[in-house]
């Protein structure tokens, strides 16, 4: 079982402020708080819709009970991982990395053994720590373009837009774009 974890926002944005008012047409300063605003809610908003982390982030702790959980974890896409753990005796320990294998494949990343190798006895109890670089650096295009439009539409519609007799949060245009980034449960 994996615990919940906070993760921080990326360093930088995987779409930036310039490439935001340039799709919205503005050419002022006087809205930039804002859309730097509605850029980073859009970014999460998708991040969240999609179950993927755009824009990276290091040293994220993801902690877990047993080895088994490597199947699937957590977090995706992953690029690099340490992993500790606390041993029998009760001391910590950093697994060496002729034991594992990380399989970054995108959107299901996991850790496997590698040949001819056992995972460690660990004290009753305690966690497995996987220290994670997780997120893109660089973002799909049409990811890219569903957080502009998603920035647009809050930037345009301060509140739930009205369509008909429904209220709409999100542009089909979004969903459309996501369609194929989603994580699976």
């Amino acid at each position: 079982m994996w615990y919940p974890v906070s993760v921080a926002a990326p360093a930088t944005e995987p779409v930036t402020l310039a490439v935001i008012k340039l799709h919205q047409r503005v050419d002022s300063t006087d809205e930039d708080t804002v859309n730097t605003q509605y850029g980073k809610a859009a970014r999460a908003f998708v991040e969240k819709y999609c179950g993927v982390r755009y824009g990276s982030r290091t040293s994220v702790a993801l902690k877990c009970d047993a080895f088994e959980d490597f199947a699937r974890l957590p977090e995706a896409p992953v690029t690099a991982v340490a992993i500790t753990y606390v041993d029998t005796d009760g001391a910590t320990q950093t697994l060496s990395t002729d034991v594992y294998e990380l399989r970054s494949d995108d959107l299901e990343p996991s850790i496997v053994l590698k040949y001819n190798q056992v995972w460690p006895s660990i004290q009753l109890g305690s966690r497995i720590t996987v220290t994670a670089t997780i997120g893109y650096t660089t973002v799909p295009e049409d990811v890219g373009q569903a957080i502009l439009y998603l920035a647009a539409h809050y930037f345009e519609n301060r509140e739930a837009v009205n369509i008909g007799s429904t209220v709409a949060d999100v542009p089909m245009t979004v969903d459309a774009l996501l369609a194929n980034h989603r994580r699976g449960p």
